[in-house]
């Protein structure tokens, strides 16, 4: 099982282009063995300490095996709305992990 977490900074006034490409994305993560276990916007009164811009969403989502992910990345669906995303995204951090016990 591999975690990832995605710090999401949307471009100003591009909200709704973002949204339509979640509609698009989200939906197709069970399709490659993946789950969507967190999607939070965190609001400035949230942060307790910080020395980062405050993104405007956070995701975090399981994939069964790194492979999994791979083809979801890849998934033509996706791949043909990905203008929404590179319109509507200002920048992303992505980060991999996997549990600790």
């Amino acid at each position: 099982m591999i975690y990832i977490t995605q710090l999401i900074y949307i471009k100003e006034g591009k909200h709704q282009l973002f949204e339509e490409f979640e509609n698009i994305a989200l939906p197709l993560i069970p399709k490659y063995n993946g789950s969507l276990l967190l999607r939070i916007r965190p609001e400035l009164n949230q942060i307790i300490s910080g020395n980062i811009e405050n993104p405007y969403e956070v995701h975090l989502i399981a994939f069964n095996s790194e492979s999994d992910f791979e083809q979801f990345m890849m998934d033509e669906e996706r791949k043909n709305f990905l203008f929404l995303k590179e319109q509507s995204i200002q920048s992303s951090v992505l980060i991999k992990g996997s549990r600790l016990n």
